[in-house]
């Protein structure tokens, strides 16, 4: 079992504010698990209670079968099922590489949410930004 590290969570731009203490309190409350290349990690449209911080390796990311990213060191996923009631995932995501992940229940992550404002924030930022991703492929699309 390894641990997170706390340097690597301070690059993940949800925990950047967060002071040197706060990061390694943090970093204690996450759980490792590593996938061989070519699991799935997460399946859109099924149950997610899991946020993940990639520690090393890459996945894809497809949504209705198309590949809409590449995940490496320091990326992160899982926030969106974590913060709506239905917790289905909205992306699949599938090891390329073997993948070390750390991850929260959203047991864990949610008083985490509702104790950091500046970590709400940046969640609300990086949904936004997500959906205007998604807008934007939409709207290209034929």
């Amino acid at each position: 079992m390894s641990s997170l590290n706390p340097e690597l969570l301070a690059q993940v731009p949800l925990f950047a504010d967060l002071d040197k203490r706060e990061l390694e309190r943090l970093a204690k409350t996450f759980h490792d698990r590593t996938f061989k290349a070519g699991d799935e990690i997460a399946t859109a449209g099924t149950g997610g209670v899991g946020f993940f911080v990639i520690g090393d390796g890459e996945a894809t990311v497809t949504v209705a079968g198309r590949d809409v990213g590449k995940l490496k060191k320091g990326d992160y996923f899982g926030e969106v099922a974590l913060i709506d009631d239905q917790h289905s995932r909205s992306a699949t995501v599938t090891a390329d590489t073997e993948l070390v992940t750390y991850g929260l229940t959203v047991w864990e992550f949610r008083p985490l949410v509702e104790s950091s404002p500046s970590i709400a924030w940046k969640l609300l930022q990086s949904l936004a930004s997500k959906l205007r991703e998604v807008e934007a492929r939409t709207n290209a699309s034929p």
